[in-house]
């Protein structure tokens, strides 16, 4: 059996370091935002943010459930989901390319809406 001696020290290994910039992750903007549009009284029931990329692009993936309640909820739905697909959203480095609604419930006096976004970072 042989042994090699490369002459590695801890000064002289590389440290890691992030890769790229480091974008912050556009989901509070966005659930600020999507407040905003819902009305009041919403709630976010659910938030969920992940890292997300393709060959060319990096961005995050989200998953958020809304809660809508109150009075005219029937008619903030309908306000919230027309054209949402077309709506401009302000988020510092990154756009929304893809945002959809994938599930509604309805209750008695509530409405509960997941939606599926999809942010890229803006270079």
């Amino acid at each position: 059996m042989t042994s090699v001696h490369h002459g590695f020290r801890p000064e002289n290994l590389v440290r890691n370091k992030p890769i790229g910039k480091t974008q912050r992750d556009p989901l509070p903007r966005l659930l600020e935002q999507l407040l905003k549009r819902a009305g009041a009284p919403t709630t976010i029931e659910r938030a969920v943010s992940r890292p997300w990329a393709s060959a060319l692009f990096e961005g995050r993936r989200h998953v958020i459930a809304l809660r809508l309640s109150g009075a005219k909820v029937a008619t903030r739905r309908c306000d919230f989901v027309e054209g949402i697909e077309s709506a401009e959203w302000q988020l510092l480095g990154h756009f929304v390319a893809d945002i959809t609604i994938d599930e509604v419930r309805e209750g008695e006096d509530e409405i509960w809406l997941e939606l599926s976004a999809l942010t890229i970072e803006d270079w």
